[in-house]
């Protein structure tokens, strides 16, 4: 689990201790945060080279169907890709939605 926010390391001083997470790793993002001018977050071909062929979850306010589609056409490994609502945050429904994508091994995008 890693921390892939804008916060950068502030997410280890504000939102672990609010989670109940230890200090966890930060995605040292690029300088160049323009996108790819395909309708995608800028973050979404970062992310999944970053997943380096592996399988990741994804919490974001700002996910698109084009994310996934991106992600399901260059990512070899499942990923799940979860569109969180930026004034609600993450939800006990959000929690069970990652829950059962672990638990039952699909490759939903």
């Amino acid at each position: 689990m890693v921390w892939a926010t804008t916060w950068m390391a502030e997410a280890n001083e504000v939102v672990s201790p609010r989670l109940g997470l230890p200090d966890l790793p930060v995605v040292d993002w690029p300088d160049d945060d323009e996108g790819t001018g395909r309708g995608l977050h800028w973050k979404t071909a970062f992310l999944t080279q970053w997943a380096a062929g592996g399988p990741f979850v994804w919490f974001d306010d700002e996910i698109t169907d084009a994310d996934r589609r991106w992600v399901r056409a260059h990512h070899p490994a499942r990923a799940l890709l979860r569109r969180v609502d930026p004034y609600t945050g993450l939800t006990e429904a959000d929690f069970a939605v990652v829950h059962r994508w672990l638990q039952d091994g699909d490759g939903t995008v």
